[in-house]
């Protein structure tokens, strides 16, 4: 669910990005959009450490229920 958040968000900025014509509002996108890569690969990480910890099928199905895993 966050990932999905993540990607709208991306598309979102990406496309006003190419619609800016002022640099510095282009480069506060940009760099608005890579800060959301981040997020987006901590949220990867997190699912994967998650996946690996956790190995109660109770717990897991918890979890995914509250959005944490996928």
């Amino acid at each position: 669910m966050t990932t999905d958040t993540l990607k709208t968000i991306e598309a979102l900025l990406e496309g006003v990005q190419e619609d800016v014509e002022n640099p510095d509002a282009r480069y506060k996108l940009r760099t608005a959009r890579q800060l959301l890569n981040v997020l987006e690969q901590r949220d990867v990480d997190l699912t994967i450490a998650l996946n690996e910890a956790v190995s109660d099928d109770e717990l897991r199905e918890r979890l995914r229920e509250l959005g944490y895993l996928d």
